[in-house]
């Protein structure tokens, strides 16, 4: 396996952050805010262990994981109390990459054949605590997952000796040799435990011993060399910079090449100060960094597009982009699609809390979710009889009051576009 990935770990108890399976001391009360720590500060991946034992408690958990998943971007792996199919499912749809089949239970084993079906091989991964649980269930495992969590790290051979399904091993070790030694093992992806879990865990710092150490790691790497850019006369290069999912332009700044080396060294995006002729981490004041998600040359490789993930304003002032003064532009309607889906939701939620005299939508919300329920399924059977119209202006009209009517119940019942938007990119 080529590269490594440092996976740190949440296990999840009473809706907070505890030390481990048989150590429920709390480690952090905000279970969201520890996993966006970790997607900010370079983890690969993030698993979280559900530690509950009632369903109430579990759908809990569930409800938590699905807010972690909006609030990183990483790829994450959950399990715990999993005893249907359902559950499964359910941790699918709440974000997670693959669900993780407890086989030290004969529950998890019954159901991989099932969920591996309906779901796909790649979404099921199973925990293993010992050899034995992979010589009994080897056929099982290898036919119907893609990844294993290994928790036994003294058995650790045996198991890469026997089997070609990757492992993440999980760790209660806090050695950094012990760690070193885990990740250098041919069949292991990525390693997880409490020393990648640690709250001051700087994974660009661990990550370059490992690269030290000969150990191929899940990193930036720059296809370029500084010096392949075209420079202005002061030696640097500007960088245009956006978000990454809304491709919103927040600013322009300038690196010279010890700042391009660290942004990429570092993930975090790094300027050269023509004012004050030093390099400057972008949010080390402020708190409001940008994490790198990608770098790209312009065909004239004289200009830098850096695609980021912006904590807080990116402007000085305190404004989102420094682009926010208009200075030639006429007003029109916008024609972006999404921003069209966005301003629509936006004006039904102003509705419902600041409700206008006359408004069709206020007349909705205050007939409650039965008249809006069946508002959804007239414009819904609308769409299906329009559809025989050979005429298609019909279905265009019906789809546009469908899709209107179902952001009312959208709005009615807390659901955002970015929930929607992302629940397609996880199927």
């Amino acid at each position: 396996m080529s590269y490594k990935r440092l996976t740190p770990c949440i296990f999840i108890d009473g809706g907070k952050a505890v030390k481990w399976f048989d150590d429920r001391s709390v480690v952090a009360d905000d279970v969201i805010e520890l996993a966006k720590q970790y997607s900010e500060k370079g983890a690969d991946e993030l698993i979280v262990f559900d530690l509950s034992n009632s369903d109430e408690e579990h759908d809990e958990s569930i409800d938590l994981i699905r807010k972690i998943s909006r609030v990183i971007s990483i790829p994450m792996i959950a399990g715990g109390n999993i005893r249907r199919t359902e559950d499964v499912k359910k941790l699918l749809y709440a974000g997670a990459k693959r669900a993780v089949l407890n086989f030290s239970k004969r529950l998890s084993i019954d159901l991989i054949e099932e969920v591996s079906k309906r779901f796909g091989k790649e979404r099921i991964a199973v925990s293993l605590n010992d050899f034995d649980a992979l010589f009994k269930q080897q056929h099982l495992i290898e036919e119907y997952s893609t990844e294993i969590v290994f928790m036994h790290r003294l058995d650790l051979n045996s198991v890469i000796n026997v089997t070609d399904v990757p492992c993440v091993v999980l760790t209660d070790t806090m050695e950094q040799t012990e760690i070193l030694r885990i990740l250098k093992s041919d069949g292991v992806k990525g390693v997880s435990g409490m020393f990648v879990s640690s709250l001051d865990m700087d994974f660009n710092a661990f990550k370059e011993i490992c690269s030290d150490a000969g150990i191929q790691m899940t990193s930036f790497e720059s296809v370029m060399e500084f010096s392949e850019f075209k420079l202005n006369e002061q030696g640097l290069i500007p960088v245009i910079v956006q978000d990454y999912k809304t491709n919103e332009v927040l600013m322009m700044a300038y690196m010279n090449e010890e700042a391009f080396d660290h942004t990429v060294k570092t993930g975090r995006m790094t300027y050269y100060s023509r004012s004050r002729k030093c390099q400057w981490v972008k949010g080390e004041t402020s708190g409001h960094y940008q994490y790198v998600r990608s770098l790209a040359a312009d065909c004239d490789r004289d200009t830098l597009l850096a695609k980021v993930e912006q904590i807080g304003a990116a402007c000085h002032t305190g404004n989102r982009s420094c682009f926010y003064t208009t200075i030639v532009g006429t007003d029109h309607d916008a024609k972006n699609p999404l921003q069209v889906f966005e301003s629509v939701y936006d004006t039904i939620m102003d509705r419902r809390r600041n409700p206008k005299e006359g408004s069709y939508t206020n007349y909705l919300f205050d007939k409650g979710l039965d008249k809006i329920l069946k508002k959804v399924g007239e414009e819904a059977t609308e769409i299906v009889i329009a559809a025989k119209n050979p005429n298609p202006e019909e279905i265009k009209y019906e789809i546009s009051d469908f899709l209107y009517h179902a952001m009312v119940l959208m709005v009615e019942r807390g659901v955002t576009w970015e929930d929607i938007t992302n629940e397609l990119a996880d199927r």
